[in-house]
Order: structure tokens, then sequence, then C-alpha cells
């Protein structure tokens, strides 16, 4: 049974209003460093107020709202406002689009495995999603990485890790109000076929959500991002029954 309070209507209200058929998710979640990288392409200092008048023109682009539901900001951008003065949270608001925020603080290597990762950021989240949750965010994004690889990768211990790391955020953001978008992706790196990425997505997605009913997570009021299941980027054969192989590994696996 999931455990989320007085929260919990408005979590599925929220959910199904960032579902909203023909609309979509923008990611402008940058960090500094990589909306750095983006702004050197076209000679920009990468300094606050250059960062601000960026997401700013995303925000603003004539039409472009009606087709977003949700935005995902990163910290900074969740407390910055337009050159008039308004917030950010307000301006996307006004548009009928749901703030949300990143609320990880990235991967971090899994001890005992070949290279394999973990996603590091549940220290203070509680905390940091009701504060989150007062500035007006709705909904949260966490991204959990794992491989293939000819060595056994992902390995049982690095799916468990990743699963219960997933379904500890989702529980905590459940309990401030913010609806978690999970993202359990795969890499596409490597040489394996697609009936091989569809094999490990259906196990990694089946520990997801065994771990989020473990954890009391309401499942009505969460997200799935999942990975495309396509064959590995050096794969010496291109499959094309893409769509058909992900939709069909997400329906096997999904509550």
């Amino acid at each position: 049974m999931a455990h989320v309070g007085k929260y919990a209507d408005e979590l599925i209200a929220t959910a199904k209003k960032i579902a909203t058929p023909g609309r979509g998710i923008l990611a402008a979640d940058e960090s500094t460093g990589t909306i750095g990288k983006r702004l050197a392409s076209i000679n920009v200092e990468n300094v606050e107020s250059n960062r601000r008048a960026l997401r700013e023109l995303l925000f603003t682009a004539p039409g472009a709202m009606q087709y977003i539901s949700g935005v995902i900001l990163f910290e900074e951008t969740l407390y910055q406002k337009t050159a008039d003065g308004k917030p950010f949270v307000d301006l996307l608001k006004e548009a009928d689009v749901v703030p949300g925020i990143k609320v990880d603080t990235g991967v971090a290597p899994l001890a005992g495995t070949k290279g394999e990762t973990t996603t590091q950021g549940h220290d203070g989240l509680g905390a940091r999603c009701a504060k989150y949750y007062q500035a007006g965010a709705r909904f949260a994004k966490w991204r959990a990485v794992l491989k293939i690889s000819a060595d056994g990768c992902p390995t049982p211990l690095a799916i468990k890790s990743n699963a219960e790391g997933l379904a500890r955020y989702a529980s905590i953001c459940q309990e401030n109000g913010l609806v978690p978008i999970v993202e359990p992706e795969i890499l596409i790196d490597g040489t394996h076929d697609i009936e091989k990425s569809a094999a490990v997505t259906e196990k990694v997605l089946a520990a997801v959500y065994k771990a989020l009913s473990d954890h009391h997570v309401l499942l009505e009021g969460t997200l799935l991002k999942p990975n495309m299941v396509t064959p590995g980027s050096d794969a010496a054969k291109v499959a094309p029954e893409v769509a058909c192989t992900g939709v069909q590994s997400w329906i096997i696996c999904s509550p």
C-alpha cells in the first residue's frame, strides 16, 4: 500500500497533467558546466545573467509552451526571474506548464563492480524536496545509469542498487508532494543486439517496479522515463523493429 499522505490526489492529478497527449517535457536542467559549453559555442560568457537569459529565451519563445506540459529545471533556474522580474515558475504556471526539478547529484562508482555506477543525492533529499515544493516545483527527475557489456553488465548488484535508489528517491519525493520521474537508463554503448537490449530492459524495469512496490510508492503518481530498446551503437546489424520492441518491453514490465 502506498504511503503518500495528503498529497495522493495532487500527485495523481499532476502526473496526468504532465502526460497530456500532444504535449511533452522540456529538459532545461543542464548543469552550470554543461550550459557553459553551449554558451561557449556562441562565444558567450558562462555567468548567471547569461544563463538566465538563455532560459528566458526558451520559456518565452512564441507558441512553444502550448506543446510543453512540464519543464525540468536546474536548481538555479527554479529561483530565477525574467528580465522584468517575474519568477520563471510563475511564468510557466501561467502557460499551464508544470515546473519540475532535477534532484540527483550525479553518478558515482559502485564498489565491487567493473565500472558500474550508482546515483547519488539521497542525503538531505527530503528537505530539498520540501524546499522545492514551496518554491513551486511539482515534479522531480532522477537518472540511474546502467550499461550492457560482454563481461556481464549490468550485474545483479548494479540492477538492485539502482532500482532501490530510484525507489527511495520516488518515495521521498511523494512524501513531499513531488511527482517522481523514474528514469532507469540503459546506455546504448556496446555491440549487443536488440534482443539483448530488450531482455536487459525488461529485467531492469521488473526490478524497478518491485522496488517501487516495496517502498510503498503510489504508482499512479509517478512517471516512467524508459530508454529506447535498440541494438548497441556499435552493433553490426541495425534492427528495423525498434519501436515495436520497445513498446513490447514496456507493456510486459509496467503495471
